[in-house]
């Protein structure tokens, strides 16, 4: 598999396994994210699977749970 990058269509990606949070809702407002086999890991918009991916690292993925924990971007969806 090439290196992805930001872009890369979800499809491209494969064999991968995408999952999404609990909490997400049945209208398909979530993304969903998946480890790449290089440890990267995958985001995607779970309303159009085949379309872009966004790639991240394991470390920017710690940091935005880390702040989403801490509430840093609840103002977001009040």
């Amino acid at each position: 598999m090439h290196q992805p990058s930001n872009g890369t269509p979800a499809s491209q990606l494969s064999p991968v396994r995408w999952r999404k949070a609990a909490a997400s809702n049945p209208s398909g407002n979530c993304v969903e994210m998946a480890l790449l086999p290089d440890q990267l890991i995958a985001m995607r918009n779970s309303r159009d699977p085949q379309g872009p991916a966004l790639i991240y690292t394991r470390d920017e993925i710690a940091a935005l749970l880390a702040g989403a924990r801490a509430g840093d971007f609840d103002d977001l969806v009040q």
